[in-house]
């Protein structure tokens, strides 16, 4: 199983995929997110996103904050600025 993942600017969708991990730092502090992880509402903080793809390579990216949304597989990201 795999979760669908959005990364999302206010100007553009910065990156979409398929991922068996996602994580994140949020001002409660760092989260990691797996397949059929709790339904999820983070605010993040300054600093990286790494996203785990199914052919094991890692994407990752630095916001500016922002929020991270989980619920039935799929995580949607939403930052001011991104920087890949």
């Amino acid at each position: 199983m795999t979760l669908n993942v959005e990364l999302v600017s206010p100007t553009e969708r910065v990156w979409s995929g398929q991922a068996t991990s996602v994580s994140a730092r949020t001002v409660e502090g760092d989260i990691g997110v797996l397949t059929d992880h709790a339904p999820l509402f983070g605010v993040l903080v300054d600093g990286a996103v790494s996203s785990k793809g199914t052919d094991g390579t890692t994407t990752e990216f630095t916001v500016s904050g922002g929020f991270l949304s989980v619920a039935n597989n799929r995580v949607s990201i939403l930052t001011e600025t991104v920087n890949r």
